[in-house]
């Protein structure tokens, strides 16, 4: 009797380790013949929105970029040249932390004078019919264009500034001013390093990573 619980024992932990062997082989396999496509996907879709904010350019921005590591940003600079391999844009992504139902992710295009060529959220879970309309409003996001530092009121009107809110929901509208206007503000506080790079960057045809 004893010898037979034994044997059961084994049995089933032969079985739980063949298992799990089968089912790491399954991920992995998944894993390789997946990666490729969703990488694929992923870059068609930066590419997309990168078109959105930028300027006409001559060059692949995801292939031109400077690779940041501040204390204000840690994200790729993506650069708009022109047919004389003049930077003519930059884009790259803030964050806003405060949104009404979590982090909204927003690509931005700055000119080098310092002023937003377009701004676009990329990804969102705002309450949609309420907060959404920060990719349902055209009219609201295209209102970014332009904008500098000091020639508008950083602010949603409710708190004194230029920007529209929508009923019902200032938290979202108010969120994304914000992460923009930090974003501008880290455009300004490194503009000249930012541009030198981009030079130096096309000479050598590297990445180049900012120094803390």
């Amino acid at each position: 009797m004893e010898n037979k619980k034994n044997k059961d024992m084994l049995m089933m932990v032969v079985a739980l380790t063949l298992t799990t062997v089968i089912a790491a082989f399954l991920l992995g396999i998944t894993d390789i013949f997946t990666r490729e496509p969703i990488i694929t996907a992923q870059r068609a879709m930066l590419h997309r929105s990168l078109e959105q904010v930028l300027p006409t350019h001559t060059n692949n921005p995801i292939d031109d970029q400077l690779v940041l590591k501040t204390v204000q940003l840690h994200t790729p600079i993506y650069l708009a040249r022109n047919a004389q391999k003049q930077v003519i844009a930059l884009a790259w992504e803030v964050i806003a932390p405060d949104g009404y139902s979590g982090s909204i992710r927003i690509l931005m295009g700055v000119l080098p004078t310092g002023a937003i060529y377009a701004v676009r959220v990329t990804d969102h879970h705002e309450t949609p019919g309420l907060g959404d309309g920060i990719v349902r409003n055209k009219g609201w996001i295209d209102f970014f264009s332009g904008k500098t530092l000091d020639n508008v009121r950083w602010a949603v009107k409710k708190d004194g500034g230029d920007f529209d809110q929508f009923t019902g929901a200032t938290i979202t509208p108010r969120a994304v001013v914000k992460a923009v206007k930090k974003g501008l503000e880290f455009f300004a506080a490194n503009r000249k390093k930012l541009l030198d790079m981009s030079q130096h960057l096309d000479k050598h045809a590297e990445k180049e990573t900012l120094p803390l």
